[in-house]
Parts: C-alpha cells; sequence; structure tokens
C-alpha cells in the first residue's frame, strides 16, 4: 500500500510519514499531482562487520611518512 500526499502536508506530517515509511510503507510526495520523491529507509548492513578480514591484503611502502618533495608542498599552499 502507498501513501500519497502533497508536498504542504508532507513538511506539516514529516515525523508521522516518516515513521511509516520505517514501518514499510510507501510514502510518496507529490507536487501537482505529480510524484516527486519516494521515502525509504536506508538500508542497513544486516551482518555486523568482521575485523580483520583483509589481513595480508594490504601493505604499506616503508616510507609513506617520509617528507614530500618541496614541489609538492609548495602545491599544497597554493
Amino acid at each position: 500500500m502507498s501513501i500519497e500526499v502533497n508536498v504542504h502536508e508532507a513538511k506539516t506530517h514529516l515525523s508521522r510519514l516518516l515513521d511509516q515509511a520505517l514501518a514499510g510503507e510507501e510514502v510518496i510526495i507529490m507536487r501537482s499531482g505529480r510524484p516527486l520523491v519516494r521515502l525509504l529507509p536506508v538500508a542497513t548492513a544486516s551482518t555486523p562487520r568482521v575485523l580483520g578480514t583483509a589481513k595480508g591484503m594490504v601493505t604499506m611502502a616503508e616510507d609513506f611518512d617520509a617528507p614530500l618533495p618541496d614541489d609538492i608542498l609548495d602545491a599544497f599552499e597554493r
């Protein structure tokens, strides 16, 4: 089931419309009878991230923290 509201009603009842969208209702905001946007919940990750899964896949150069050459430093100061 979808709910269609005009912009004025959406501004007036935004909290209620957000709750309805979070509950699974399709909320469509209209202007002059034409659909503009659809409110949807932000998808969250279904499983938590596991730390360390890229172990051994990333390397860092020995000189990663060495001073930058003068010409590159000058480019940052422009």
